[in-house]
């Protein structure tokens, strides 16, 4: 890490994969920054000294499956608070809510069970990365049915491009991104 950024550092540990899943889509893999330990702890203790300050420490960490679950699941025990999974629709045994949102391709529907929170918990809504901002939206919707409050919504990667940060910010929704990837 020799005189890079936390920021650069993570970068440089991203894999472009051109074409995938379709041709003309620069595809980010973030899966490089879990293979190597250093890498791995540099990225997740940037989002834990961000949520170790009081004003906006969660009480809940919401992961969005299925990258979120590998980053809220790590900073939600390095904060010592809960961690709630938000799963893709028929993947959860309990009582749950859902929320459908549109894709360039028709429609997803994410589900949480109906005690993942209680009514004003403060929740830290997470994920690899934000593209469109469906997966995202659909995530706050489901809190905030149960009554928790969204502090932040937070990822690795925005997308600026594609419109999803700029459609949560519009939605009320304070974002913290460690990296974008515009004009790529």
């Amino acid at each position: 890490m020799q005189n890079l950024s936390v920021n650069q550092y993570l970068r440089a540990h991203i894999r472009t994969v051109p074409d995938w899943p379709a041709p003309g889509v620069q595809f980010r893999d973030i899966t490089p920054l879990l293979q190597d330990a250093k890498v791995f702890r540099v990225l997740i203790d940037a989002f834990i000294h961000r949520y170790m300050d009081p004003s906006i420490r969660p009480d809940v960490v919401a992961g969005l499956d299925a990258r979120g679950f590998i980053l809220g699941a790590v900073v939600a025990y390095e904060l010592n608070v809960g961690f709630v999974p938000i799963r893709k629709k028929g993947k959860l045994p309990f009582t749950t809510v859902e929320e459908t949102y549109e894709l360039e391709y028709g429609s997803a529907t994410v589900e949480l069970h109906t005690d993942a929170v209680k009514p004003g918990d403060r929740v830290l809504l997470i994920d690899d990365l934000i593209a469109t901002g469906g997966t995202m939206m659909a995530g706050m919707k489901l809190l905030e049915k149960l009554g928790a409050q969204v502090i932040e919504g937070a990822a690795i990667v925005d997308l600026p491009e594609l419109g999803g940060s700029d459609k949560l910010r519009a939605s009320g929704l304070a974002l913290f991104t460690l990296l974008d990837f515009s004009g790529h």
